[in-house]
């Protein structure tokens, strides 16, 4: 199983188990900033550009989502859309590795 599969099952196991961390977005959300910032250090190639695209724009709709919450759902969409932000962000550092 590939590293994208892995993550894509995550967050989808992360969607069902939303609830129990509802009030974590700034944690999660910081957890995915600090990915996103690793891999922007290090060599961008055509695999890695795309990967970082879709993980900075997750992790817009994160912070979105959790600005906005006005219920544990929207915490929990949040904390889903951070987690999928960071598996972009870690595929992508992968990827930089020779």
């Amino acid at each position: 199983m590939n590293l994208l599969a892995k993550s894509l099952l995550t967050a989808a196991l992360v969607m069902f188990a939303a609830s129990a961390w509802a009030f974590n977005c700034p944690v999660v959300i910081k957890q995915a900033e600090d990915l996103i910032k690793k891999a922007e250090t290090g060599k961008s190639n055509a695999d890695t550009k795309p990967l970082l695209d879709e993980a900075k724009k997750q992790l817009a709709e994160a912070k979105s989502h959790h600005e906005t919450a006005k219920t544990k759902k929207d915490h929990g969409d949040a904390v889903r859309k951070a987690k999928v932000a960071a598996a972009f962000a870690e595929e992508a550092i992968v990827l930089q590795s020779p």
